[in-house]
């Protein structure tokens, strides 16, 4: 399987557990890695055939800036699921780092992978 990736994706929102937090949007950085067959879009040359990831990023950072969740848990999640969905990714890895959280700390997130099967109706 093939991957598409962007790197350094930023968008601000309220995330957040403490009063302080929810004041204010926070600077959220994302990468992202979707797994998926590049060979259509190499053969046609044609974006129609491609997983268009300027597509992933404007969808991405739409979600994200509407968004109001307390834990980047649920914020990751909610972005694997929206790329699986809307995007039929095979599987798609994302690290959500939210700069800032700790004082001591360079950088503070998750890192999540999900497939197809994690959103499969039941």
């Amino acid at each position: 399987m093939d991957t598409v990736y962007i790197r350094g994706l930023r968008a601000r929102t309220i995330v957040g557990i403490f009063e302080w937090e929810r004041r204010l949007a926070q600077e959220i950085v994302f990468d992202i890695e979707m797994s998926t067959d590049i060979r259509p879009a190499a053969r046609s040359d044609a974006i129609e055939d491609a997983l268009d990831y300027k597509s992933v990023a404007k969808a991405v950072v739409a979600h994200v800036e509407a968004s109001d969740y307390q834990l980047v848990e649920r914020l990751a999640e909610s972005i694997c699921e929206l790329i699986v969905r809307e995007f039929g990714v095979t599987s798609v890895g994302l690290t959500l780092n939210k700069k800032g959280a700790l004082t001591d700390a360079a950088d503070v997130g998750v890192r999540i992978q999900r497939r197809q099967d994690d959103y499969a109706e039941v």
